[in-house]
C-alpha cells in the first residue's frame, strides 16, 4: 500500500531537527499498523502538485498554521485535488487543517472559533463507532492545538466525534462503516511531548496565559494516540468494492 502525504504547514529547524517534518509524524503515527506500506510526500504548501490522485492508495492532509480561508495560492488547487479524490473514491484522512480544508473543498465552513484556543491533551466523545473505529474508546483524549474550527459540516458528511469545545470534531464521508473520507480536528499525530516544545517556542507568545496555563497540565495525562493510528491503518484498509 502506498500512502500519500499532503503536506502543508512547516516546523522551524529546531523542531524538525528534533522530530522531522509533518511527514515523519504520520509515518510514526501509522506505518506500525500498516507493515510494507510506502509513503510519499507532496509538499503543497511549497507549490508541489499531486498529479493524480492514484498516485496513492491513500491520501493524509497534514496540520498547517495556515487557515483553510487564507488566499494562500496553494490552497486552492489543494481543494481540487481533494475533490479528485473523493470522486475517484480514494481514500483520504484529514487532520486539523486537513479536516478543515476537505470540509471547505466539499462545501462546508470554516472560521476563527469565538471560543478561542483549543490546546493541550483535549477530551472527546465518539457518536457512532463503527468497525474501522473499534481501537478507539467511546471517549478518547488527544493532543489539540487550533483556533479554527469547522463551523458547517458538507451536506452529506457525517459528525462522528465531538466535544463541547469543537461540536464537529470528526467528520466521515458516505457510508459510515466504510467512508471514502474521514476527518478530525485534533493531533493523534503528536505527543504530549511535541506539544510541550511547540508551546515552549512559539504558543506561549500567541496564546493567552489563562489558556495555556490549564493547557500544561493536561500535558500530564495519556493520551489515545496509538488507538488512532490503528483506527486510521484501519480506514485505509476497509474493502470498498460492491
Amino acid at each position: 500500500m502506498k500512502i500519500g502525504i499532503l503536506e502543508t504547514g512547516h516546523l522551524s529547524d529546531t523542531l524538525k531537527a528534533k522530530y522531522g517534518r509533518y511527514p515523519a509524524f504520520f509515518k510514526r503515527l501509522v506505518g506500525p499498523y500498516l507493515p510494507g506500506a510506502t509513503f510519499i510526500t507532496v509538499s503543497v504548501v511549497d507549490g508541489e502538485v499531486a498529479e493524480s490522485p492514484d498516485m496513492a492508495d491513500g491520501w493524509i492532509i497534514t496540520g498547517s498554521r495556515s487557515s483553510a480561508y487564507d488566499d494562500a495560492p496553494w490552497i486552492p488547487p489543494l481543494e481540487g485535488f481533494l475533490r479528485q479524490c473523493l470522486t475517484a473514491r480514494v481514500p483520504v484522512v484529514g487532520i486539523c487543517f486537513g479536516h478543515q480544508v476537505l470540509a471547505q473543498a466539499m462545501g462546508g465552513r470554516v472560521e476563527k472559533s469565538d471560543k478561542g484556543w483549543g490546546v493541550g491533551i483535549l477530551d472527546y466523545q465518539l457518536l457512532d463507532r463503527p468497525g474501522w473505529l473499534d481501537a478507539v474508546g467511546e471517549g478518547f483524549s488527544v493532543p489539540a492545538i487550533h483556533q479554527d474550527q469547522v463551523v458547517r459540516a458538507p451536506a452529506g458528511a457525517h459528525v462522528f466525534a465531538t466535544s463541547d469545545f469543537c461540536p464537529i470534531a470528526g467528520l466521515s464521508y458516505g457510508d459510515i462503516n466504510k467512508p471514502i473520507a474521514m476527518s478530525i480536528q485534533p493531533h493523534p499525530e503528536m505527543s504530549a511531548e511535541f506539544v510541550a516544545d511547540i508551546a515552549e517556542e512559539r504558543l506561549q507568545y500567541i496564546i493567552p496565559p489563562a489558556t495555556m496555563q490549564p493547557a500544561w497540565q493536561t500535558l500530564k495525562k495519556p493520551g489515545d494516540q496509538p488507538a488512532w493510528g490503528q483506527a486510521i491503518a484501519a480506514f485505509f484498509q476497509l474493502d470498498r468494492t460492491g
